[in-house]
């Protein structure tokens, strides 16, 4: 059984943790040991988060040593950006094309970041990039909260989290609140489609 690290970042709010704890819930409903760890600050305050899952036959630290990510599910270009050190050299990022701009640019009046500079030097520095509409598909779905799902299904129909798509939706309907189950499916749905970028 092969060793997975998965490394997810965005900023507080967007669902990192949740997220984290999908992934680590279908992996041990695949019979895999899991461990995870995250960093989140002042996540609440808009900060960064950082969540770190590593799951297979047999992990022994929660923390991904670095150059060693299989996939890194960014909810935001610049934290993909800040984060690439723990992506291995053939790993594979799914990162959301909206930017959130910094809670520093908000306060100061600067509206210049628009995340288009990260995308492109991700896309022209990496071959496994995978950028998802996340505003398409939170709007289809009539929720900015289906975010989080949405990459996650993205990142396993990449064939990197080595879970499927199908045990992401199997994870969603087990483990939140049925009245979400129907807009966290249709994300899945879109993705699954092809809708995601």
């Amino acid at each position: 059984m092969k060793n997975w690290n998965c490394l997810l970042c965005g900023v507080g709010g967007q669902g990192t943790v949740l997220a984290a704890k999908l992934i680590a819930y279908a992996a041990m409903k695949k019979g895999m040991q899991v461990r995870n760890a995250e960093t989140i600050g002042m996540a609440q305050r808009g900060g960064s988060v950082v969540s770190h899952v590593r799951y297979g036959a047999q992990i022994e630290t929660p923390l991904i040593p670095e150059h060693s990510a299989d996939v890194m599910i960014a909810f935001e270009p610049a934290e993909a950006v800040r984060c690439l050190r723990y992506l291995r050299e053939d790993g594979v990022i799914v990162v959301s094309r909206k930017a959130v701009k910094p809670v520093t640019a908000v306060l100061s009046g600067e509206d210049s970041y628009t995340g288009t500079e990260m995308l492109d030097y991700l896309t022209q520095n990496f071959s496994h990039v995978q950028i998802v509409d996340a505003d398409g598909i939170c709007q289809a779905c009539g929720s900015p909260k289906v975010l989080n799902i949405a990459l996650l299904a993205a990142a396993a129909k990449s064939g990197g989290l080595g879970i499927t798509p199908e045990e992401i939706r199997q994870a969603v309907t087990e483990r939140l609140p049925q009245k979400f189950h129907a807009i966290n499916l249709k994300a899945i749905d879109m993705i699954c489609k092809g809708a995601e970028t």
